[in-house]
């Protein structure tokens, strides 16, 4: 039988270096002839695309309604015959997602009861739990600067009061949930000194 690949989600604010660090990573894998894809969450079905149109502020919804697509975008993402994350995996492709149940957690979080947003997600982490969470540190300030210099438009959730209730709340989920394998990475180093200790803490998973 074909071994499982890994489902390996990189975890942050806004700004926190995930999309560099997620192609770092995928360009280690392919060196070492690994099979592997990268994702995003939202994803790109139907669900996702709504929540992208939400978050530019096309479409205005209800906080409860974004934290319940964000729960429906999930589970699309993990089962849909022709995306889902949870066929790749089975098959032996390695997973790389930009985001996951974590997100909701801290982000929904800031608006909703963190146990209806746990609860929400709950058919997902059943169904599909990572074999490792990164989650880079930084602090809001360093994101947003960051997030000035490299985008033209601010999103949704990508303002400092929140970003601070966000990163707050992602502490809270990891001490809430010791059972899941968290690693904390600092943000403020540089790219490659980052993608070297990624490395380092999770080639054990590929050997």
């Amino acid at each position: 039988m074909e071994k499982q690949g890994k489902f390996i989600v990189f975890e942050g604010i806004d700004g926190s270096g995930k999309s560099t660090q997620i192609s770092l990573l995928a360009d280690r894998l392919k060196e070492m002839g690994i099979s592997h894809c990268t994702t995003a969450e939202p994803c790109e079905g139907p669900v996702g695309v709504m929540i992208r149109q939400i978050l530019t502020g096309e479409r205005k919804m209800d906080n409860r309604v974004i934290a319940a697509l964000f729960a429906a975008d999930r589970l699309d993402h993990i089962l849909n015959e022709e995306y889902g994350m949870l066929n790749k995996i089975e098959n032996g492709t390695t997973v790389i997602c930009d985001r996951y149940y974590f997100s909701s957690y801290a982000y929904n979080g800031v608006d909703m009861p963190m146990d209806w947003v746990i609860s929400a997600n709950s058919q997902s982490s059943r169904l599909l739990k990572p074999t490792v969470n990164v989650f880079i540190d930084l602090d809001p300030d360093t994101a947003l600067e960051r997030i000035a210099r490299n985008r033209q438009r601010i999103e949704l959730f990508e303002k400092k009061s929140r970003l601070e209730k966000v990163r707050e709340n992602y502490f809270k989920v990891f001490e809430q949930m010791p059972e899941e394998t968290v690693l904390i990475i600092d943000g403020n180093q540089t790219p490659e000194a980052m993608s070297e200790e990624i490395w380092r803490k999770i080639k054990g998973y590929f050997s």
